[in-house]
């Protein structure tokens, strides 16, 4: 099973050979099997890659991730419906009811809400903590309410400070919009695996976004890298761009352990990347049996 993800920084040369990603760089080369890559981050514009490697990594079925300007992940190729009953899993898919659309969505939202109370808990927010956890309980089929973004408002204000917004140019939403990123990417290359049709989503339905399906799935898995970005801010007072180091630890994330969920009961843990294969495979399972106990990720052992 694949376990690495892999950050190119710095000038490269990219190329396949014997079945194996080779790196070269000036100070030399290193060769890591094809078979254990999970993610490859393209983070450096002096790079050079093969269209026989790009096959090959389609072919293995991991995620190459580029980066914009300010090294925010702002694209990722994916396997070419490498399932292989895709054209059922996809009937399946754009034959669900809306009702059953909804139900999962509230699974998804009372999930996002009880990780956010924990880290709260966790950093000693235990009021809006509580206050989550209550929003978390009166989440109705397809959250009408809207508690999803009411939670996310009074969450990052006690998180990150009360004048604290998501749309900041600091570095903390730097670290934030990477690790979203990195996590949205894996759950697209799961998405795609599994067959699913990534554009069609249970909640976001944007016409203009490709990825709506991901942007569900990975709502729960964000207070994981709201935790990481917690720890990784500390001390980068005055930088204004994320360092190799700090991009480095938000991919490798993904190798981290979480807590798996299913229908509100933890029954183990796993990496965050099988993780979210276990959280596509559950929608395929629910989206087949009319069924909304997905499993989905806790953060309570992350935080000891």
């Amino acid at each position: 099973m694949a376990w690495r993800s892999v950050v190119i920084s710095n000038p490269a040369r990219l190329k396949l050979k014997h079945s194996a990603l080779v790196v070269e760089q000036d100070a030399g080369a290193v060769s890591i099997p094809m078979e254990d890559i999970a993610v490859l981050v393209i983070d450096h514009p002096q790079v050079t890659i093969t269209s026989q490697l790009l096959s090959a990594c389609a072919d293995h079925q991991f995620a190459v991730i580029t980066v914009d300007q300010t090294h925010i992940p702002n694209g990722i190729l994916l396997s070419y419906l490498p399932h292989s009953r895709a054209l059922k899993v996809m009937r399946q898919q754009l034959a669900m009811s809306l009702p059953q659309k909804k139900r999962l969505w509230q699974v998804i939202i009372k999930q996002k809400l009880l990780n956010q109370a924990c880290l709260l808990h966790h950093h000693k927010q235990r009021e809006t903590a509580t206050r989550l956890e209550q929003l978390a309980n009166r989440v109705k089929s397809g959250d009408p309410e809207n508690y999803e973004a009411y939670g996310a408002q009074i969450y990052f204000s006690a998180l990150f400070g009360r004048d604290f917004t998501r749309n900041d140019d600091i570095v903390a939403n730097g670290v934030l919009n990477y690790g979203y990123s990195i996590i949205r990417s894996a759950v697209a290359r799961s998405l795609v695996g599994y067959g699913f049709l990534p554009a069609f989503g249970l909640h976001h339905c944007n016409e203009q976004n490709a990825f709506n399906l991901a942007d569900d799935l990975m709502e729960p898995y964000r207070p994981i890298v709201d935790r990481l970005a917690l720890d990784l801010c500390v001390g980068m007072d005055g930088e204004e761009e994320l360092n190799t180091s700090i991009k480095a630890k938000l991919v490798a994330m993904l190798h981290q352990d979480a807590l798996r969920v299913e229908g509100g009961v933890m029954s183990g843990k796993s990496t965050i990347l099988s993780l979210i294969d276990a959280t596509v495979i559950s929608l395929g399972q629910c989206v087949l049996n009319e069924r909304c106990d997905m499993v989905l990720p806790g953060i309570n052992n992350i935080l000891k």
